[in-house]
């Protein structure tokens, strides 16, 4: 098994236990995540192939094209860690947690 792996399942696992819905990254994407809802923000981390979030709130802010469409929406996957709803499939164009703040 590989680190990448490994590191997918853990956070899988976080996930579980965290009350927070889980969703999938795109597949074949290594996501950026930041640490505000933007491209602006500063790099905290690039997830793993095949990774899955925890979405705790969302909010806008910078709008961005990826495999699910361009939206401005930003999901927060953690203290300090945003990424671009255009990169997790939550099955819907609008928000599908409480917004951030």
């Amino acid at each position: 098994m590989s680190v990448e792996n490994d590191s997918s399942q853990i956070e899988s696992l976080a996930a579980a236990d965290s009350g927070f819905q889980s969703y999938q990254v795109a597949p074949g994407y290594q996501v950026n995540v930041r640490s505000g809802p933007g491209t602006n923000y500063s790099l905290v981390r690039v997830l793993p192939l095949g990774a899955s979030v925890t979405i705790r709130c969302q909010c806008p802010g910078t709008t961005v094209s990826g495999p699910y469409g361009t939206t401005d929406l930003w999901d927060c996957i953690g203290n300090g860690q945003f990424v671009s709803d255009a990169y997790v499939h939550t099955g819907s164009d609008g928000y599908v947690a409480g917004r951030c703040g």
